[in-house]
């Protein structure tokens, strides 16, 4: 009974959701249809007329058959033409006719002694009938019109807007300025100039200076772009207009055009003012692409807007900042100097950047004594400030969750686990031979990261699945911001990495796929330290890969590798060999200290996560004092050495999260 209540509440629900009633698009579509049904309806119940020709008219007419009629005049020859009804005898119901008729003595006399009325109609009454018949159809048309108009103006494209700018102009919204924005300080240096020039123009004219025409900031998504733009008018106090890239181009050709002109037109009317283009990729892509032909509406877009950044009118007092993160694929003439004349770098925060955001961003949430933001900060390496935004939320839903009074340490804790790698999923069914492989694997990459000297520093140790790629994971990170790596640090990452499969073989003498993306990543790093840094000494300190941007398509499609067969091959040859080699030390190492490698492996077995001061004190090594103490407040992901799921598609979705969690000093 709960069931069918729980069921028929759950249906009233959607039947109230604005999204499952049926849309207005199909209620007047059906309308319509209806009305059009009618009006057809009543033509055909008036019937046609039946033609007869001028003696049958007479015959009737002596007949007493007929008894009124209508004479129309025709102006171009002179006839008449008469419509009425007649009624044969025992008939019920008249029927109409027309009939052509011929005006003579005999006939004007037929009808004086017929006694039959006869109305003539003049021209001016036949423009009316006329009208009066179509006006059902004229009605149709109107409403038609009405349809699709306002079907247009719903989706905020006027049958007469298409040409018109979508720049929304943010006047009356809450106002941010440079106090909001943190972690960004080189990058706030540079717009600030912006914010004084619209405060007080005079200042700079009078040297002659000239403030940039354009402004672009360029980063990875999340690291304040958009905040950086709206504090700028903010700070300012002048309108902004803020548009995406994607809402200049449309299937209409000339739209993107025209809503350029007209933008820029609305901000010279408020100029002082600020145009911000978000995502200005999407329109501002190269047109040297060499792929396709014909006319390209994004292409005319582009051209417009280098005509109102730099042509033949004078643009004073309006600002134009964009934002992207492919900066790459953005056309020359768009970046020259007298349109785009600076670029701002707005990158990923370092320790002291993220420590501001931290502090920004938790004004709003009630935090216990036990948070120490400047912990939290040396544990978020590569971390953009939405990243941190989010975080902070996350814990406060988890502290509110729990019904804490406030948000704690450990709630920040479990707030970047979860936004990292998922939430803990305690209640999935683990085969135990699997949590034993899993257990002996992470055992294995935490083994040789206290054994490899310039290892990056071991946090903790869990063999909890989490998120739907996790089977347990090693966690490790660096004591500060590192943007520089050594070739030691390298071959100490890759014997790591190696770690998880040879303590598999040992234990059970047997592999399994957990070590999968394990393989990948040392390979890439292999690969980067041969092709890029120039770390093999048979191969030289030569470049043999371009690097890791995104492919462009209609630049790099079409370009042929610079390598040769046989160099292609040499390479292959020393990333192999570099491979073998850390492969042959791990196998060593664990080899030695098997005892703590099973000892490591029961005991995450029992207690399923350890954090290095329990590793150390398990095994009898020697604490690192500071360092251990630091870290074991605070978690973090610079590296992880995670187990995957055996299948292909769950290793290859945690690749790409694994990636984007390491510093900046990986891709030096």
């Amino acid at each position: 009974m709960d069931d069918n209540n729980k069921r028929g509440e759950s249906r009233r629900r959607s039947e109230n959701r604005p999204g499952s009633a049926v849309p207005g698009f199909f209620i007047y579509i059906i309308g319509f249809i209806a009305l059009f049904a009618f009006v057809i309806f009543l033509t055909n119940r008036q019937g046609k007329a039946e033609s007869i020709g001028q003696s049958e008219f007479e015959r009737r007419l002596v007949k007493d058959e007929i008894k009124e009629v209508t004479l129309l005049k025709d102006p171009t020859e002179g006839k008449l033409i008469a419509e009425g009804e007649y009624l044969e005898k025992g008939a019920a119901e008249g029927i109409k006719f027309q009939a052509e008729l011929i005006w003579s003595e005999r006939f004007d006399a037929l009808l004086t002694e017929s006694g039959v009325q006869w109305t003539p109609v003049t021209q001016g009454n036949t423009l009316v009938k006329i009208f009066l018949s179509s006006l059902p159809f004229v009605l149709l048309i109107i409403i038609a019109w009405w349809f699709f108009s306002k079907q247009l103006n719903r989706a905020g494209k006027g049958a007469m807007q298409f040409g018109k700018s979508r720049a929304k102009l943010n006047q009356t919204a809450e106002r941010v300025t440079f106090s909001d924005v943190a972690g960004i300080e080189e990058a706030l240096e540079d717009v600030s100039e912006i914010a004084e020039y619209l405060q007080d123009p005079a200042k700079f004219h009078k040297l002659g200076g000239r403030l940039p025409r354009g402004v672009l900031m360029v980063g990875p998504p999340g690291t304040g772009k958009t905040l950086l733009a709206r504090a700028i008018a903010g700070e300012a106090e002048v309108p902004f207009f803020s548009i995406s890239g994607s809402d200049f181009v449309e299937m209409f050709v000339g739209v993107g055009a025209s809503r350029v002109r007209d933008m820029f037109e609305q901000a010279k009317k408020n100029a002082p003012c600020i145009i911000f283009i978000d995502e200005i990729d999407a329109v501002g892509r190269s047109r040297f692409s060499g792929m396709g032909g014909g006319h390209d509406e994004r292409e005319q877009t582009l051209n417009a807007l280098l005509v109102e950044m730099d042509g033949f009118e004078n643009n004073t007092g309006v600002i134009v900042v964009a934002a992207t993160n492919r900066p790459d694929v953005l056309d020359p003439a768009l970046l020259r100097p007298g349109r785009f004349d600076r670029q701002i770098n707005v990158d990923l925060p370092d320790v002291k950047g993220r420590l501001g955001i931290l502090k920004v961003h938790s004004k709003k949430i009630k935090m216990s004594d036990t948070v120490d933001l400047p912990v939290v900060a040396r544990g978020t390496p590569g971390f953009s400030g939405a990243d941190l935004a989010n975080i902070i939320n996350e814990a406060a839903l988890l502290a509110a969750r729990q019904n804490k009074e406030a948000v704690a340490m450990s709630d920040f804790e479990e707030a970047r686990d979860k936004v990292c790698w998922g939430k803990e999923r305690r209640s999935r069914e683990v085969d135990e031979r699997d949590r034993e492989v899993t257990a002996y694997h992470e055992a294995g990459h935490a083994l040789l990261c206290l054994y490899c000297e310039h290892a990056t520093p071991l946090h903790k140790v869990t063999i909890i699945p989490r998120g739907n790629s996790f089977l347990g994971a090693t966690i490790h990170f660096p004591e500060r911001d590192k943007y520089t790596q050594t070739r030691s640090e390298m071959i100490d990452e890759l014997t790591v990495l190696m770690g998880g499969r040879f303590a598999e073989q040992l234990i059970f003498n047997e592999i399994t796929s957990g070590a999968a993306m394990d393989i990948r990543q040392a390979t890439q790093l292999a690969r980067r330290m041969v092709c890029q840094f120039g770390m093999s000494d048979k191969m030289g300190m030569l470049a043999y890969d371009s690097g890791e941007q995104p492919v462009f398509v209609g630049r790099d499609m079409g370009r042929k590798s610079e390598l040769s067969e046989a160099t292609a091959r040499e390479i292959d040859i020393e990333i192999k060999a570099i491979v073998d080699s850390v492969a042959l030390r791990a196998r060593k190492l664990l080899s030695d200290h098997r005892d703590q490698l099973e000892a490591l492996g029961k005991a995450l077995l029992q207690n399923e996560t350890m954090d290095v001061i329990a590793i150390r004190e398990l095994l009898g090594l020697q604490s690192k004092g500071q360092i251990d103490r630091r870290m074991s407040s605070s978690e973090s992901e610079d590296s992880v050495e995670a187990e995957p799921e055996p299948e292909p598609e769950a290793i290859a979705a945690t690749e790409s999260a694994k990636t984007a969690a390491k510093p900046p000093a990986d891709e030096a």
